[in-house]
């Protein structure tokens, strides 16, 4: 897939969550996974109006080479590519119901939400928390990094999601997943709930 087409891709589908109230204001950032290096979406833009001729490269190095600055969390996804060498794009955003899972004091810190549906098994697995850093703070890069190996999704201790995927559209598609799926965890918390069992989950591991 050409560069062209990829940065068009990023502008559909960041406007498309963006319309969908999946990311606000200026929140929220992706990235694409290129032969010569990576595209990023710009610091303090938002992804409701992306320009794909404005929107970030970085080279192998990690060296802006054009377009405008890339995000300021661009480290959360280089530590997700590093880590995870078939992962072709990485999507983090603030979005609602995850957010506030990821702030509530009583979620399990190894796998934030249950196993409620089949497709959220299928698309995200297990779910760790990433202690609270401030943004920018480099300690969360480190946090990050020592959970991408084992995990392509991860979510941010009162901050939000991160999210790889081999592809933009898988990427995009896991995050929607894992909100969907937040916003489940809220509406049945307190009340009594089924969720997979070991076995289903096992036995979704061998038909997918």
């Amino acid at each position: 897939m050409s560069e062209t087409t990829q940065r068009e891709a990023m502008t559909r589908l960041a406007k498309s969550m963006f319309e969908r109230g999946l990311t606000f204001g200026s929140s929220g950032n992706i990235s694409v996974r290129l032969d010569d290096g990576w595209l990023m979406t710009p610091t303090g833009s938002t992804l409701g109006t992306l320009d794909p001729a404005r929107i970030s490269k970085l080279d192998e190095d990690g060296t802006h080479v054009a377009g405008d600055k890339p995000t300021k969390e661009s480290f959360l996804h280089r530590v997700m590519y590093d880590q995870r060498p078939g992962t072709g794009a990485v999507v983090h955003l603030h979005s609602t119901h995850s957010v506030a899972v990821s702030c509530l004091a009583d979620i399990d810190p190894k796998n934030v939400l249950p196993p409620i549906t089949a497709y959220y098994v299928m698309k995200i697995g297990t779910l760790p928390l990433v202690p609270y850093y401030p943004p920018g703070d480099l300690n969360l890069a480190k946090a990050v990094e020592e959970m991408a190996s084992n995990h392509h999704a991860v979510l941010l201790a009162n901050h939000g999601p991160v999210v790889a995927g081999r592809s933009l559209e898988d990427a995009v598609y896991a995050t929607e997943e894992l909100e969907e799926t937040a916003k489940l965890f809220l509406l049945l918390k307190n009340k009594e709930t089924r969720f997979l069992t070991e076995a289903q989950i096992s036995d979704l591991g061998k038909r997918f």
